[in-house]
């Protein structure tokens, strides 16, 4: 078992023709990824290294099963190829595109609240659950199939995490990385739920950052409802209040997340927190030699 996507997921990509999209695709088809076709306004009946390209998503579903979109279309219509999803009924759709207007993202959130979909992203590196399917740019050269859910707000940080864990022969069962802006669909808590819920994960890693009250929202969560160890990294220790940075997200203002807040937050809700990237894996290593006791 994994979390959001599997090797029997059939997935369509929204922005197929671009190159870098094209790029990311042939790595995906190498991880076992089912992609049966691609999207491209005005492009429709051309074909991408095999792959068959539609106009719409709806032309596209009068043709092949989809149960995951991935959105590759640029910022100003990445909002116009999400609800296009949305709309046609896709179950899970995941948006790797940056730089969408906040007001176009606000418009997509209360139609995504409306609907049965679930939205990953934007501004995620995907999601990938190793040895079975990779869905958007996730490195494979940090990846390792195993027990451990990981879960980041910053993609390159989280590499870094999971590297340093498959250095000592710990892999994940899945990789999430939701993304750093303000306005996008699963949080922290959502994608901890799921780890809780999935058989395959024994021990949950979060990688959070200073800003807003996603990881605080998480932990209270954790508290009520997760029976598995989780830890935790919290970056951005030194970085001056008041002051925006890197994420949308990241900023720290009137003491609200605020990096030892944050973390005294956490550690109050049971949560075991790493003072540095290379901690994480001797507190996952702890407690996963625990669990398989």
């Amino acid at each position: 078992m994994s979390i959001l996507i599997d090797e029997k997921t059939n997935v369509l990509i929204q922005g197929l023709t671009g190159t870098i999209a094209q790029r990311h695709a042939l790595n995906m088809k190498k991880n076992n990824t089912n992609i049966l076709a691609g999207v491209a306004p005005k492009k429709g009946g051309t074909q991408v290294n095999g792959w068959p390209i539609f106009d719409t998503v709806s032309q596209a579903l009068d043709h092949i099963q989809v149960d995951l979109s991935l959105i590759y279309a640029p910022p100003m219509i990445a909002a116009n190829a999400i609800m296009e999803s949305i709309e046609t009924g896709i179950e899970t759709i995941v948006c790797v595109t940056e730089g969408i207007p906040q007001h176009d993202m606000y418009r997509v959130y209360k139609r995504l609240t409306e609907s049965n979909s679930i939205l990953l992203g934007p501004c995620s590196p995907g999601v990938t659950s190793p040895g079975k399917s990779k869905v958007g740019f996730l490195p494979d050269q940090i990846c390792l199939p195993g027990n451990v859910g990981v879960v980041g707000k910053s993609g390159t940080l989280t590499y870094e995490i999971c590297y340093q864990m498959k250095l000592e022969g710990i892999g994940q069962s899945s990789i999430v990385g939701i993304g750093g802006d303000p306005i996008k669909g699963l949080s922290f808590k959502d994608v901890i739920q799921l780890f809780e819920e999935d058989d395959e994960t024994d021990v949950i890693v979060m990688v959070g950052e200073i800003g807003g009250v996603e990881e605080e929202e998480a932990a209270e969560y954790i508290k009520k409802y997760v029976s598995k160890s989780v830890v935790a990294f919290i970056a951005g220790k030194n970085a001056p209040k008041d002051v925006p940075m890197g994420h949308a997200g990241a900023l720290i203002s009137g003491g609200e997340g605020g990096y030892e807040e944050k973390v005294n937050n956490l550690k109050h809700n049971g949560i075991h927190v790493a003072k540095s990237i290379f901690e994480v894996t001797n507190l996952v290593k702890s407690f996963y030699v625990v669990d398989q006791k």
